[in-house]
């Protein structure tokens, strides 16, 4: 047993709940067009100092699916960190585009 099962094993139960919840939440503000705040990878286009690049932001989400896009002023770490994250993301792109 490795990984996932030994967790299981050990704690008696699996990390399927929080997912299908948040999925459910996110289905149900689309349906109902609650306006609900979700932490959601969606194509930046100049927030957070980045573009051309899917990242997990804070997103209204409604009807429309995500509405707006919340770009809060970060500190100079917190950028910094947010940046080593897009570059992070972006070598892992360039990889997969030469398979």
């Amino acid at each position: 047993m490795v990984g996932g099962a030994t967790l299981t094993k050990l704690i008696g139960t699996s990390a399927w709940y929080a997912p299908g919840a948040a999925g459910a939440a996110l289905v149900e503000s689309i349906l109902r067009d609650e306006k609900k705040l979700f932490t959601c990878c969606v194509s930046l286009d100049g927030e957070y100092g980045q573009k051309d690049i899917c990242l997990g932001v804070p997103v209204v989400i409604g009807k429309n699916g995500w509405e707006k896009i919340l770009d809060f002023k970060l500190n100079e770490e917190e950028q910094a960190l947010f940046n080593k994250s897009a570059e992070a993301v972006r070598s892992m792109n360039d990889v997969l585009k030469t398979l």
